[in-house]
């Protein structure tokens, strides 16, 4: 594969290279070295695109606008790097675009579904994996291939989740059928999860299987490429987070820190007393529940003691609200009071996406290969969230339909498909709540963890 032609075409860009402020630092770029300029893979990558752009028009006549979009969406992403070189021959790997095409000729010339929808996602990771190479190849951002693959992951979980937010909320609002087809409540539920079960399922299976492909590429020849180092404001930025006077949600909350302290304590003890009550009654949920939101809330003080990672007062107050009043709505006031599962989702979701944050902004502290722009983090979040919303679906799912063959009652139960949808809703209502207002107060634990990774890596 010929890549130090894209590698110079990059290097002389100079709308590209302006922003960055040292010289050139050279090693093996496995995300770049994606797009291909050899004559093979640009002839079987513009076959793919050909016979895409008919089927567009073919379902278009048809009236079947749905797959003609999906079609120029595929259409669209593989030409971007040929319009960017002014090259028709730079076209990502045939291979990706063969995978994401598949199940729009299937069912838009066929008119018939596959058994299941593990190929149509797998279509899904393959364009996230597309969209993660072009990001990194014509944007500011910067991912290594270990990041990208887990959010090809992500983003599949994420796809079924908003798909399906999108299609109920059409259902909803100008009453289409694409979920609320006149079946019962807990019938569509059972598909929309089944659904995401395969949506993961293709995830991980497209996760390892790109995974295998990089380290196959890796073992090619080729020669060396770069990746520019971070601006310099972000350079900047970075270092400037790190300081003493950066902002603490134990300051803002407009209590003392000694009162955040007390009340995570007392919510403790409120936790501890509900066990005890639900293994006086031999009430399954509520000693479940009960029990891990209480295990849950020390896992600060461990994360501090253990792994030097600074959580302060409004941190640890944040976290053991969301467990404590999630245990009080499995104890009764989910059934009591209508909107109580709503706020629990989203101050929950909160708590997810600060994780999130955490996380990727670790990475992109950790290393110079990782850059992640404010708007872009925001995106990563909330795919984040959406992703581990879907998850918790699924869980809640297995386990209640677990206890009903078991003969048990349920530990997390589901309560239909409008449940679930507005769940997904609230979960995004969380990760924006953080996004917008509180990854100024995580800067200190998420370069703490990006110390830890520089620890870890040393040691091995």
């Amino acid at each position: 594969m010929n890549v130090s032609r894209i590698g110079r075409r990059i290097l002389g860009d100079t709308t590209l290279t302006a922003s960055f402020e040292r010289p050139c630092m050279e090693y093996t770029d496995d995300l770049g070295a994606l797009l291909s300029e050899t004559g093979v893979n640009a002839v079987l990558g513009w076959i793919v695109v050909v016979v895409l752009l008919t089927t567009g028009v073919l379902t278009a006549l048809e009236g079947a606008f749905d797959w003609t979009f999906i079609a120029l969406v595929v259409v669209t992403i593989a030409l971007v790097p040929g319009v960017v070189f002014r090259d028709p021959r730079v076209m990502p790997p045939w291979e990706l675009l063969a995978v994401a095409a598949v199940p729009i000729l299937w069912e838009a010339l066929l008119g018939r579904a596959f058994v299941t929808d593990v190929p149509a996602y797998l279509a899904v990771a393959a364009l996230a994996l597309l969209v993660a190479v072009e990001l990194h190849q014509f944007t500011a951002v910067r991912l290594n291939h270990g990041l990208a693959v887990a959010l090809v992951v992500l983003t599949t979980l994420a796809a079924a989740g908003i798909w399906n937010v999108l299609q109920w909320t059409a259902d909803v609002l100008v009453d289409t059928s694409f979920v609320l087809d006149g079946r019962s409540q807990d019938a569509i539920n059972a598909d929309v999860m089944v659904e995401f079960i395969y949506a993961g399922i293709a995830g991980v299976v497209g996760g390892l299987l790109f995974d295998l492909y990089f380290r196959s590429r890796d073992r090619m020849p080729t020669e060396r490429t770069y990746v520019p180092p971070k601006p310099r404001a972000e350079a900047d930025d970075a270092s400037s987070t790190a300081e003493p006077d950066s902002p603490k949600l134990r300051d803002r909350l407009g209590i003392t820190p000694r009162r955040q302290r007390q009340a995570s304590r007392a919510m403790q003890v409120v936790l501890a007393v509900v066990l005890v009550w639900g293994l006086s009654v031999r009430d399954l949920p509520t000693i479940a529940n009960a029990g891990v939101a209480l295990a849950i809330t020390f896992v600060p003080a461990i994360l501090e003691r253990e792994y030097d990672l600074p959580m302060d007062a409004g941190l640890v107050l944040w976290i053991t609200t969301a467990v404590f009043l999630h245990a009080l709505g499995s104890a009764g006031l989910y059934d009591a009071i209508d909107p109580w599962d709503h706020l629990t989702h989203a101050l929950s979701a909160s708590v997810v996406a600060a994780a999130g944050y955490a996380i990727f902004r670790a990475v992109h502290v950790h290393t110079d290969r990782v850059y992640i722009p404010p708007k872009v983090m925001a995106v990563f979040i909330l795919v984040f969230v959406f992703a581990a919303g879907v998850v918790w679906e699924i869980l809640e799912f297995v386990i209640d339909q677990s206890a009903i063959v078991i003969g048990l009652d349920a530990v997390l139960a589901q309560y239909g498909i409008d449940d679930t949808i507005v769940d997904l809703m609230f979960n995004a209502v969380g990760a924006v709540v953080v996004t917008l207002w509180g990854t100024a107060y995580l800067t200190d634990v998420s370069d703490s963890l990006s110390e830890r990774f520089d620890s870890w890596y040393e040691d091995a």
